[in-house]
């Protein structure tokens, strides 16, 4: 089977990449010239569903499509190696005659450059390094600044500093990907397919509750004969979807039913788990009132488990939700809600912390989650009322009990409007 590679980065570098994977039977690649996200906007986000695998050129066209946070498939860079810094270093002593410590370097680390002199026994100069950015514009100061007080007389940068330095006349250098960095990568790219083909084919188990009763238009015609009938009905207007998920389905109680699938088609399905499938044979209300669970496993047993563990946090957040949890025993969910959280419901510091509250292990997680997705751990109660799909004075509540055991302190007030009491801005301390 062939690998769908997207490669990404400036142009010059594609063709290197390109022209080398290109001899290689088992890779199919698609190139897109970018250098910043306007271009990964325009012409990499049409194509991302269509790609197995993302490979960047360089460091710097690594940083830009992480930070741009749009793709789903696991993106690569194709590493600097030794090899080409020391061609490159050649190159700039012969036609420059600068040592080490005359050049500025970006997009490699100072102990990478280090290394790479010390094998060549050019030691005993300190090179300046800068390597705590990817940003265009700090990075060109540096080597602006460099240059003009009489630091470097050379820099060594990536694609498309190395233009603006050479047009303000500042010598400027790139390093290209090498035979053995390329190889290196390959080498990476073909680990991570065979990782995820056997993700892919993991057992999955989608457990659907769905009540009958409540879809009846005439509850005193209700029989158990009828509601067999119906029941039957109901299953037979899954049956697209489970073909769709390559599945086979089994009735396990009143209302209830299982699809025995594999991850890859269920991924599908919901878009890498972030929406609810759609199940077009079914009315949208009845759609919308679908409660799911769906669980991975290695094995069968494990499938199902945590299948009916993901059903369970449904029910928790009412009728119609669905969630996930995979066999690392992390779970995610609302799928397709706005608030939907990932987060794991074995951890030895939440346990630590349910032992001193009556909070529930899966909340602890929850408030772990919202911590780490908003970035920030001051919540007032509305807001993680808004992320915990609950009422304000619930969310109070949890705020009140882990302040009372220390994890939490108030911190501020505000007035969102003349009238009322102030709202009360927590600070939460769960990773203290």
């Amino acid at each position: 089977m062939s690998i769908k590679v997207g490669l990404i980065g400036p142009h010059d570098s594609l063709q290197i990449v390109r022209e080398y994977l290109h001899k290689i039977n088992d890779f199919t690649c698609s190139t897109f010239t970018c250098i910043d996200e306007q271009d990964l906007e325009k012409y990499v986000l049409p194509q991302k569903s269509q790609m197995d695998l993302w490979l960047c050129t360089g460091p710097i066209t690594y940083k830009i499509v992480q930070e741009w946070g749009k793709l789903e498939a696991p993106i690569l860079h194709i590493q600097i190696h030794g090899t080409a810094l020391y061609s490159l270093l050649l190159k700039i002593a012969y036609t420059h005659g600068v040592t080490a410590d005359q050049i500025s370097f970006d997009a490699i680390t100072k102990e990478d450059v280090l290394i790479a002199l010390q094998q060549v026994g050019m030691t005993e100069h300190a090179p300046r390094v800068k390597s705590d950015t990817f940003d265009f514009e700090p990075l060109i100061q540096f080597h602006r600044t460099c240059f003009e007080q009489g630091l470097s007389k050379v820099a060594i940068t990536g694609h498309p500093i190395d233009a603006i330095l050479r047009e303000e006349g500042i010598p400027a250098y790139r390093i290209f990907p090498t035979e053995i960095s390329m190889e290196s990568a390959v080498s990476e790219m073909r680990r991570v397919y065979e990782t995820l083909q056997f993700k892919k084919s993991q057992i999955a188990v989608q457990i659907i509750e769905y009540d009958v009763v409540m879809h009846e238009q005439d509850t005193t015609a209700l029989t158990t004969q009828h509601l067999h009938d119906v029941e039957r009905q109901f299953m037979q207007q899954l049956m697209p979807y489970v073909k769709q998920v390559q599945g086979s389905i089994l009735t396990i109680g009143f209302g209830r039913y299982a699809i025995f699938s594999t991850r890859g088609f269920l991924q599908d399905a919901t878009e890498n788990f972030s929406q609810k499938a759609e199940v077009s044979s079914l009315p949208v209300q009845q759609l919308e009132d679908l409660t799911c669970g769906i669980g991975i496993g290695r094995s069968a047993q494990e499938a199902e488990v945590n299948a009916w563990h993901a059903l369970m946090q449904s029910r928790t957040n009412g009728k119609g939700s669905w969630m996930v949890c995979f066999d690392d025993r992390s779970m995610t969910g609302p799928l397709g809600e706005a608030q939907q959280l990932t987060y794991s419901y074995s951890s030895q510091q939440i346990e630590a912390i349910r032992q001193k509250t009556s909070l529930s292990a899966v909340t602890l997680q929850k408030l772990s989650s919202i911590i780490h997705k908003r970035g920030t751990e001051q919540f007032s109660a509305n807001e993680l009322a808004q992320y915990l799909q609950m009422t304000p004075r619930s969310a109070r509540r949890i705020l009140n009990e882990l302040e009372m055991t220390g994890l939490a302190k108030v911190v501020a007030e505000e007035s969102p409007r003349q009238t009322g009491r102030p709202r009360k801005i927590y600070q939460l301390q769960l990773n203290d």
